[in-house]
Formats: C-alpha cells, sequence, structure tokens
C-alpha cells in the first residue's frame, strides 16, 4: 500500500495525532532507512515538524511491545538528560486521541509520530575523524547511561537479531532452496561466508560461557542514525530505537565500525572505492571509551575488535541471504542491490582480517589512555 494513494487512510492516521490532515504538509520517503515508511509532516497550524512512520510488521512482528520498550529507554535517557548526566535530546513521541504512543489503522497498519529534532544533519558516511568520533561519545554515552537499567525488562523486538549462528543457519537454508536461483550470481560470496563460519560462534560463546555480560543495546548504530547540529556539528540525538533491546557491547560497536569505518557507502558498486579505515575505527574507539573505559572487562574490551569483524560478516550474511531469498526484508532499488551491499561488507572484512592485531592494540591503548 503507497501512503499517497490511500489519502483516506492517511488523513485517520494525522486526526488520530491531533493533527488536522488540511493543515499538513507531507514529504514522503524521508531519510534513508531500508525497513519503515517515513513521512515528514510540517503542521502548519503550530508551525512543528513531525516525524510520521508506518511500523513495517512483517519486521517488528509485536510493534506494541518495540514501543514499550522504546518508552521505557527514553525516559530514562530524558531522566539522565534533566540531571546533566546525557547530553543529546532524546525521541519524544506524540499521544494518540487514546492516549497511545502509536495508532492502529483500519488496515492494521501501526503508526507513531515524534517531534523532528534539529535543525540536524546526517551522515551516510564518515566525513571526517572529529565527526565520527563524535558519534563514538554519542553511542558509548548511550550505553553508560543505560548501564543501570535492567535488560531484562526489555523484550527482544527481533529475537536472535544479532545470534550470528542462527543467521548462518538461516543462510543455509534459503541458500539450499534457491528459490529464485540466485545462487549462481553470487558463488564467490556464497564461498566467501561458508569459509568463516566458525567466526560466527565467537560472541555468542562468550555470552554462553559468561565472559560477556548483557547490556541494554541500541543494534542499530549506524552513523547516519545520529543527527548532528547544523549549527555546532556536535551531536544532538540518537535515533531509530526500533531494536533496542539485550545485548553486547560488541554489537553496537561492531555496527559503528562496520558502517562508519568504511571509505564507501554501504551500497558502492566500485569495491576498489571500498577499505576499512584504521585512523576512522581509532577515532570511534576513542570516542566510546571516553564514557566506557572503567566498564569494560579485558574480555569485553576485545569482543569489540571481534564484533566489528563478525558484525559486518553477519551484516554481509544478511543481504546475501535476502538477495537469495527475493530481497523480502531490506528495501532495495535494483535486482542486484543487496548483493552489492554484501560485497561491500565482505571486503570490509577481508580488510579488517589483515589489522585485526592492530585494532586489539588500539582498543587497549585507548582504555589506558581514559582511565589514567
Amino acid at each position: 500500500m503507497e501512503t499517497r494513494e490511500n489519502w483516506a487512510l492517511l488523513e485517520s492516521t494525522l486526526r488520530a495525532f491531533h493533527f488536522d490532515p488540511e493543515a499538513c504538509e507531507l514529504i514522503f520517503d524521508y531519510g534513508s532507512g531500508h525497513i519503515n515508511d517515513t513521512m515528514k509532516v510540517h503542521n502548519h497550524r503550530d508551525g512543528e515538524f513531525y516525524i510520521l512512520q508506518r511500523i513495517n510488521t512483517y519486521v517488528f512482528k509485536n510493534p506494541e511491545a518495540m514501543m514499550a520498550n522504546i518508552l521505557k529507554v527514553t525516559d530514562t535517557l530524558r531522566a539522565e538528560h534533566a540531571a546533566g548526566r546525557f547530553a543529546q535530546a532524546t525521541m519524544d513521541f506524540l499521544r494518540t486521541t487514546d492516549g497511545e504512543a502509536y495508532f492502529v489503522d483500519a488496515e492494521s497498519g501501526y503508526w507513531r509520530c515524534y517531534h523532528l529534532i534539529g535543525p540536524a544533519l546526517t551522515y551516510q558516511k564518515s566525513e571526517d575523524l572529529s565527526s565520527f568520533k563524535k558519534s563514538g561519545e554519542a553511542f558509548g554515552a548511550f550505553m553508560y547511561s543505560l548501564r543501570d537499567f535492567p535488560s531484562d525488562e526489555l523484550i527482544e523486538t527481533i529475537p536472535d537479531f544479532h545470534n550470528t549462528p542462527k543467521r548462518y543457519q538461516a543462510f543455509e537454508e534459503v541458500l539450499a532452496r534457491d528459490v529464485h536461483q540466485r545462487a549462481v550470481t553470487c558463488r564467490a560470496e556464497i564461498d566467501f561466508l561458508k569459509a568463516r563460519q566458525a567466526l560466527c560462534h565467537e560472541l555468542v560463546d562468550g555470552l554462553a560461557a559468561g565472559r560477556l555480560p548483557l547490556r541494554v543495546t541500541h543494534n542499530d548504530t549506524k552513523l547516519n542514525n545520529i543527527l548532528f547540529s547544523c549549527e555546532s556539528g556536535e551531536a544532538l540525538a540518537i535515533i531509530d530505537l526500533d531494536t533496542v533491546m539485550p545485548g553486547l557491547a560488541a554489537y553496537d560497536f561492531g555496527d559503528s565500525i562496520r558502517f562508519g569505518a568504511s571509505t564507501a557507502l554501504e551500497d558502492e558498486r566500485d569495491l576498489e572505492k571500498v577499505h576499512f579505515s584504521l585512523p576512522l575505527f581509532e577515532a570511534y574507539a576513542d570516542g566510546y571509551l571516553s564514557s566506557l573505559a572503567d566498564e569494560l572487562s579485558i574480555d569485553e574490551l576485545h569482543s569489540l575488535a571481534a564484533g566489528a569483524k563478525i558484525i559486518t560478516l553477519e551484516t554481509g550474511m544478511r543481504f546475501l541471504t535476502d538477495y537469495l531469498d527475493g530481497d523480502t526484508y531490506f528495501k532495495t532499488d535494483y535486482p542486484e542491490h543487496n548483493l552489492v551491499r554484501c560485497r561491500t561488507q565482505f571486503k570490509l572484512v577481508e580488510e579488517m582480517e589483515v589489522k585485526y592485531s592492530e585494532m586489539k592494540a588500539s582498543l587497549e591503548w585507548l582504555q589506558a589512555l581514559h582511565r589514567s
């Protein structure tokens, strides 16, 4: 259902969030997200801007619980911000005429609306070391501010989201079916992944053995999920909290690195432009550990380097699996889009393997620096 073609449904949604549809100007397909349908709303009644989203219930099968997670975490972060212990602003959701933080339309679609934070800008790749370091500071402060929040109060919005062995099992199942007969077009990528099957177990084994603690994690810490001030260049807010749930520090750190420490966009076709940047890695780690240096054991510290490699591999695997499965999860712009995304991730993994010892040494030095 294209929201442009179903104005009556959209109109009822706007009214549910106390808007007058005739006074609203909408920009469709706002932002660069792969999952939800996002619109920017200019309410001419109050002159304010808002973000209106239809939640993808194919991906998030329990949107009520997802919103409950988000509200619990944003309430905590808002209190930390008010007390001067957390610098970033927090997403502020509108309530409906029924007092809920979401609205269910006549076609069982789930919607939410929040105040646009800004003026702000986002980066699709790291522009410089300084901005990437600031993103590390923001995500590190996010985890530090939630360090005492009981993670067992949150549900898994996507069960086994970063259970890499299960992701690998799903890949094998889709590959065995090969319904769309695409395996022949990506044999090199399939072989690359199969050669690294053992790597998929490292983080989940560390959790099972008690070496790595469960924390409240964002689980989608791409650079473009931080809003930066247009005026000061500082991090204004962390957004896209749909996957906030129990997890490992390595998940968040790893996802930031695989996205932000690349020299190219996630869907760059020319792999000669795609490289893993150790200086960007170190800049992010410097910012991240400025809050968390005293929180992390040596095992958890080393897991950050492992997380960069494993989450990058996992993300490439997810793109590859979706490509083989007919592109049912990620939004795509052309038939090979997910395969192109997969190739950039695997190129990064390959280069991280070469620089892995340097990555761990940098983390140890930076932790010592911030502890001194």
